[in-house]
């Protein structure tokens, strides 16, 4: 068994779909923190009690599985290269928290890689769905799956009155993160950005970086989720962000009228300028490759570049980080070498599409 197959391709199988709203929204996360009863936190727990955890897994996996996941495989984390761990966390399969912290961990992943299950991360399992566009209800229906399956084999730890108890208080509840990708380039141009951001933070949902908590919001992509996790239901949670970011997506595509109706000639200047860089550029750092992305997937949604697919550039955008790129090229790459490759694979992949 090797983790071999899910690093080395760039896009999981998930993200191969274009669903609702693709042009704006990326993906919808789905993510519940659960506890065993009768064990302390991984943060306090000794190497016995976490290797209790992941031995329970185990052995669930033997059995019969779930209907529609597929096959799941578990890894553990120290049987994992630091490179291994970190394309992972490139691709949102893991936290950067259990790559770091990864003594005691192990991830279960699914076939096609829409679910993955951490083990004593923060908590002691942390359920996690993944599906194209906007489809939060759709991550809720199959993690709520998954959910009520290992609660039939599980004894959790739940308190009548707080619901799921977690490490973090934050989490107490019903221990629920839903979240959704969005890209927002013409927010971003039309400085509105800050705005929406301190108004979602008004309504009780926050606003963090592509790679969660304490990350930067790179190539205009930011991560929105619940903040309460206690005294709503799972449902209410979810009406509530898919409602606010309905909104969210009206301002992204005003925004995105408004720069084509008022200054069209200088949008496409920039978004070609970036597209022309990428084709030509011999050395490019990721956090430039990314905003240039950026700019070059706005001109795809937008008609102003023909006949790339956005899926192509969504591989991209994984393809361009640091830990990928190394194990892309099986080569352990300095930071200048990694630029240099890093352009290299770049143009390979828009020169495809130059003479279309």
């Amino acid at each position: 068994m090797s983790v071999e197959k899910f690093i080395r391709k760039p896009l999981s199988e998930w993200m191969k779909q274009e669903l609702p709203e693709h042009d704006i929204v990326i993906s919808s996360r789905i993510r519940l923190a659960r506890n065993l009863r009768n064990l302390p936190f991984p943060l306090l727990a000794v190497d016995s009690q976490a290797e209790e955890v992941i031995q329970t897994f185990e052995s669930l996996l033997k059995r019969e599985p779930l209907p529609g996941l597929g096959k799941l495989e578990l890894f553990r984390m120290d049987q994992l290269s630091a490179l291994e761990k970190k394309v992972l966390v490139e691709k949102h399969l893991i936290s950067p928290q259990l790559a770091e912290e990864s003594r005691k961990g192990a991830i279960i992943i699914s076939e096609n890689e829409d679910v993955s299950i951490m083990l004593n991360e923060e908590d002691h399992i942390r359920i996690q769905c993944l599906y194209p566009g906007f489809q939060i209800k759709e991550a809720w229906q199959k993690a709520n799956l998954i959910d009520d399956w290992l609660e039939k084999e599980l004894d959790y730890a739940f308190d009548e009155r707080y619901g799921y108890l977690t490490s973090c208080p934050t989490n107490v509840g019903t221990g629920i993160r839903a979240s959704v990708m969005v890209h927002l380039p013409a927010l971003v141009m039309t400085k509105q950005i800050n705005r929406i951001l301190v108004a979602m933070n008004q309504v009780g949902l926050t606003v963090r970086g592509i790679y969660g908590e304490g990350s930067e919001a790179l190539g205009n992509l930011f991560q929105i989720s619940n903040q309460i996790t206690l005294g709503q239901s799972e449902e209410e949670i979810i009406d509530h962000l898919n409602n606010v970011v309905r909104q969210v997506i009206d301002h992204e595509r005003s925004a995105r009228e408004m720069l084509v109706g008022s200054m069209r000639l200088q949008l496409e200047d920039k978004i070609h300028r970036s597209f022309g860089i990428l084709s030509h550029a011999r050395t490019i750092e990721s956090k430039e490759a990314t905003a240039r992305l950026s700019d070059v997937l706005l001109g795809v949604d937008l008609g102003m570049i023909k006949n790339i697919p956005p899926a192509e550039l969504n591989e991209l955008w994984v393809m361009l980080q640091p830990a990928f790129l190394q194990t892309y090229f099986s080569e352990n790459l300095s930071p200048e070498m990694r630029d240099e490759r890093r352009a290299t694979l770049i143009r390979e992949h828009l020169n495809k599409y130059k003479n279309r």
